[in-house]
């Protein structure tokens, strides 16, 4: 049997690996690199991702992947600490003393986001689908909180759908990100990067004979008696990991969900110097051509690095603003008197389908990993709903190819 696999994300890598033992299995990748969302530039001395990643402690999947790889002695929990950006000033908002201070809620409005805090994961996010998270926020931490808070977070996310957004998607993330204690948020990461993971797949997979072609973008699936067609090649199986609505056009087979997505454009800059005096996250409540400050290098190591390494991170709709690099590099030096002499490099990843905005009644559009006969899986599947994330992502390649070999079976 013969398998193609559209896509060499997570999603595609991760079902990639269990169907090799029973299947042929051949992997389309349109960018030159593996990885998706995950993959990785090449400095001179390091690699760093082309959109920042960590993980979380219960991403039980990704840990018995990186164990089955033998990647265990390269994985790592640090530590990250957070701070809100609002009229021109850093406020650190990791430990609870920090919190106590910032000047920005009363002390009542923090009691009531540090307990729900406390509830996030206890809370059926089923019930919370149909709530929109600027609702549900309103209603139970009062019009302050969302405004002075989460409004900007929300709005620099989402833009414009902001108030589609929700509450299953945003109580989620409070609930994944509770873990943490004084020095900051517990999350994981891969001492040389992520792009270990990438690569220990990609060599497995081609180790039990998957072949894999980086730079190969599929232009159209065809149906073909009791096969698939691919780019000329002969299928009996096709899994596509792109969005429902790219199948669609590729096969000429209409009734794939619609899903709603969001583009994201990241810059990531090397430079001389801290500039969110040792946050790892920074978002920005103040006006910005990018939602968050993300120093990666106040995350992981700097001496691996040589240099200051921090994340720009921005959300679009159909496609990102003109001239976005310049702009976001201009307002990043003039806000944090970094001057363009101390810039080393810097990159803009962009990419139109990063993530599916997760509305009102996404839960009711979630598509079957098997429609019109084509097997699909990805970000818009349901083990990454509420949130996307790594863990969600090999889930959803693990679970359709036991799907697949079920089904040949």
């Amino acid at each position: 049997m013969d398998i193609c696999i559209i896509g060499g994300g997570l999603t595609g890598l991760a079902a990639a690996l269990p169907l090799t033992e029973t299947a042929g299995v051949t992997i389309f990748e349109s960018r030159p690199l593996l990885g998706g969302c995950l993959a990785s530039y090449k400095r001179d001395d390091y690699w760093i991702e082309r959109y920042y990643h960590h993980c979380f402690a219960g991403d039980e999947r990704l840990f018995s992947l990186i164990r089955d790889l033998g990647l265990s002695d390269r994985f790592e929990w640090l530590s990250g600490s957070t701070g809100y950006y609002v009229d021109g000033t850093i406020h650190p908002l990791t430990s609870p003393i920090e919190i106590l201070r910032y000047p920005h809620l009363s002390l009542a409005d923090k009691v009531r986001l540090g307990l729900l805090t406390l509830r996030a994961k206890r809370l059926d996010l089923a019930a919370l689908d149909a709530v929109p998270a600027s609702e549900y926020i309103r209603k139970n931490l009062g019009e302050s909180v969302y405004a002075s808070f989460f409004e900007p977070l929300l709005r620099s996310k989402f833009g414009d759908r902001r108030d589609e957004v929700s509450a299953a998607w945003l109580i989620s993330r409070i609930a994944i990100r509770s873990d943490r204690g004084v020095e900051g948020e517990r999350l994981g990461y891969m001492r040389g990067g992520w792009h270990e993971l990438v690569d220990g797949m990609a060599e497995e997979a081609q180790k039990r004979g998957a072949a894999i072609e980086t730079g190969t973008s599929v232009t159209a699936i065809r149906r073909t008696g009791d096969g698939w067609e691919v780019n000329g090649q002969r299928f009996d199986a096709v899994l596509a990991t792109i969005p429902p609505q790219e199948i669609g056009r590729l096969s000429g087979m209409g009734g794939f969900a619609e899903i709603p997505y969001q583009g994201a454009a990241c810059m990531t800059i090397g430079l001389d110097r801290d500039v969110t005096n040792g946050i790892y996250w920074l978002n920005m409540k103040d006006p910005a051509p990018y939602g968050a400050v993300v120093a990666h290098t106040n995350f992981a190591p700097r001496e691996r690095y040589g240099e200051e390494v921090v994340y720009l991170a921005s959300y679009f709709g159909e496609k990102p603003a003109p001239n976005l690099k310049e702009t976001m590099l201009s307002d990043f030096c003039r806000r944090f008197s970094v001057p363009k002499t101390a810039v080393h490099w810097s990159e803009l990843a962009v990419e139109r389908f990063a993530g599916p905005v997760y509305t009102t009644g996404f839960a009711g559009i979630i598509p079957a990993y098997e429609e019109h006969g084509l097997y699909l899986a990805g970000m818009f599947s349901r083990p990454n709903y509420p949130e996307r994330s790594m863990e969600g992502s090999i889930a959803a390649g693990q679970e359709v190819a036991a799907r697949i070999t079920g089904a040949v079976q």
